[in-house]
């Protein structure tokens, strides 16, 4: 019999400290999450020093839960899976340290996960993945179009070119005052309003698979001064409703058409975005339609965000590969993809 592989997953990119042990890359034993949103909700984004303070705080005490919670010592533990980047470096220092720490007083290995890769592999926890797939990564930090014909190899065909459609959806959520994450606040909206307003769709019609959503978040921030400056009524849930249509209708068109294109057998989301509900029911809806024989796969939304779970899932196959990291191991904060994979 094969022996199952235990990895312990540590997450602390952002503002969210997580410890994870998934067993065989698809498995969660446990999945614990210290969220830093009440802190940081009344500066209205994440605050680098608050977030790495809270991690220093909070990362012995999800360490011990995710291993009480499985139900392991340390002792059953093949690997420590570590965020090494990309993130703030503050808050990414503290859990590559703690990594390196039960590292070197265990005596285990310990592996060096890209964020982004993280997101991808929490899809393992719906279903295995076949090659060769898309994945579509929308997060904060992060809009792009990943191909990949085997576990581990990561071939990026369309990054954006200026915002993330996540930092956009942030950015248009201060504009009309509503309270971070403002991410969920817009969807919400959305749901209730029309597309009114018709904004710009960047680059949806070019031949590549880049994205922009610098100009369209320009053009709503405008909107709303000029409508503020001459006292007429804003209706939130149509601008709302208005700027999320011109990011899905963008996002969908791009995916269906790179899918298309490399003959994938799946077609993924992931990051944080991907719990959108607007962007989740367009992609159902168009993959249907499009393109049938491909199996979609969306996590489920305690996995959209970040989590320790998809950074164990993710370290699984590095281990696998035998690809391991040592004790020099430092936080990378602008980590690329061809640096680790």
């Amino acid at each position: 019999m094969t022996k199952d592989i235990v990895i312990l997953g540590i997450e602390s990119s952002c503002d969210e400290t997580a410890a994870s042990v998934v067993k065989n890359g698809t498995e969660m034993l446990s999945n614990v999450i210290a969220s830093q949103i009440d802190s940081h909700k009344r500066f209205g984004g994440v605050v680098p020093e608050i977030a790495s303070r809270h991690h220093v705080e909070q990362i012995t005490i999800v360490l011990e839960e995710a291993l009480t919670q499985a139900g392991v010592t340390m002792s059953d533990i093949d690997a420590i899976a570590v965020t090494e980047g990309p993130g703030l470096v503050g808050a990414l220092l503290i859990g590559v340290n703690a990594a390196k720490t039960l590292a070197f007083i265990h005596n285990k290995p310990i592996i060096g996960v890209h964020h982004i890769a993280g997101h991808i592999y929490a899809n393992r926890f719906e279903t295995e993945m076949t090659f060769p797939l898309l994945s579509l990564v929308v997060s904060g930090g992060h809009t792009e179009l990943v191909v990949m014909h085997e576990h581990g190899k990561f071939e990026i065909i369309g990054e954006t070119r200026d915002d993330a459609a996540g930092e956009a959806y942030d950015k248009v959520a201060r504009t009309l005052g509503l309270t971070y994450p403002g991410g969920v606040q817009i969807d919400r909206l959305a749901a209730t309003g029309e597309d009114t307003f018709r904004f710009p769709r960047a680059m949806m019609n070019e031949t590549d698979y880049d994205f922009s959503f610098s100009g369209l978040k320009s053009s709503f921030i405008n909107t709303v001064h000029n409508l503020r400056q001459k006292e007429m009524p804003i209706n939130e849930a149509d601008l709302a409703a208005s700027f999320q249509a011109s990011v899905v209708d963008v996002l969908v068109a791009k995916t269906i058409r790179a899918a298309k294109e490399f003959s994938v057998t799946q077609l993924l989301l992931a990051g944080g975005v991907a719990a959108n509900q607007g962007l989740r029911e367009r992609l159902i809806k168009e993959t249907a339609l499009e393109i049938p024989d491909v199996q979609l796969i969306i996590p489920p939304l305690t996995l959209c965000g970040d989590n320790a779970a998809m950074i164990a899932a993710a370290g699984t196959v590095l281990f696998e590969k035998g690809t391991h990291g040592d004790l020099t191991m430092n936080a990378s904060p602008g980590l690329l993809f061809e640096d680790t994979y």
